[in-house]
């Protein structure tokens, strides 16, 4: 091999590598290098919904969130308790490069509290009218803390065949469970999102939680101040055990506010996505 021949591949093989960096995103970066995200990179967002619910519940807040920037991911929560819920949300934290903010709302609250846990590239929680347990709690515990929760009468229980050939029970959200559950949601919004719910298993409400992400994550909450799913005095009370940075209450909101306030939603999140730049 000449001398020119030689030289020729050193400054293709240069070059090549040149033009490979340059298409390499900031997250990208961090990935190959393992190096925290320069300062003033933006966080990705993961909103997680809860029972009732599904992915598409995040519309509004996901639209106003894209238009600052940010990039989003709306999970899709089985619902099948924290056994599943939490490793399969946590499954997904670890396909992300860079910061992230874990935003949940309802349920979805006791999916982060355990998914998050241990997840260094998880720089924030934010709960949305949401669970916020602690170690050894239930969901069935909590919802019965303060009175005012209305939606459990409003359910009706299907039962369904487990792989392992046992029964369980699904609950979905009636007909009639507009006031209990979204009510200040247009009768035509209501019948839309109960038309396309996803269930949870009845027994969601009976697994203790494992892990506390918040007393090791800083947190925010938003109360829902007419919330009759999850009481407002269990969200201001769980809100303030777990000493949140800061909480929010929307006084006219019902417990679906990423829906019916999807502004103010979104700018509680950014928030606590600007702490993490």
């Amino acid at each position: 091999m000449g001398p020119e021949l030689t030289r020729r591949r050193v400054i293709a093989t240069g070059a090549a590598a040149a033009a490979f960096a340059a298409t390499l995103t900031p997250s990208s970066a961090t990935a190959a290098t393992g190096s925290r995200p320069a300062p003033g990179v933006k966080p990705t967002i993961v909103l997680v919904h809860g029972g009732y619910a599904d992915s598409s519940c995040w519309n509004g807040v996901v639209r106003e969130l894209q238009s600052k920037g940010y990039t989003t991911i709306a999970g899709s929560n089985p619902l099948r308790g924290i056994p599943t819920d939490a490793p399969y949300i946590g499954s997904l934290l670890d396909s992300i490069s860079g910061s992230v903010v874990l935003v949940a709302h309802s349920m979805g609250g006791t999916v982060i509290t355990n998914a998050a846990a241990g997840k260094s590239n998880v720089k924030a929680l934010v709960y949305i009218a949401a669970f916020a347990p602690d170690v050894g709690e239930t969901q069935g515990e909590l919802i019965g803390k303060f009175p005012g929760s209305e939606v459990l009468p409003v359910s009706v229980p299907v039962p369904y065949t487990k792989p392992d050939g046992t029964t369980g029970t699904d609950l979905y959200l009636s007909k009639d469970g507009q006031a209990a559950f979204a009510a200040d949601l247009s009768t035509a919004d209501f019948r839309l999102l109960q038309a396309t719910q996803r269930p949870f298993d009845a027994n969601s409400f009976t697994y203790p939680t494992q892990a506390a992400a918040w007393r090791t994550i800083p947190s925010w909450g938003l109360v829902a101040g007419r919330d009759k799913a999850i009481p407002p005095a269990a969200e201001r009370w769980m809100y303030s055990r777990a000493n949140f940075r800061k909480v929010v209450e929307v006084p006219t909101s019902s417990h679906v506010a990423m829906i019916s306030h999807p502004k103010t939603t979104a700018q509680l999140i950014e928030e606590a996505a600007r702490a993490t730049m």
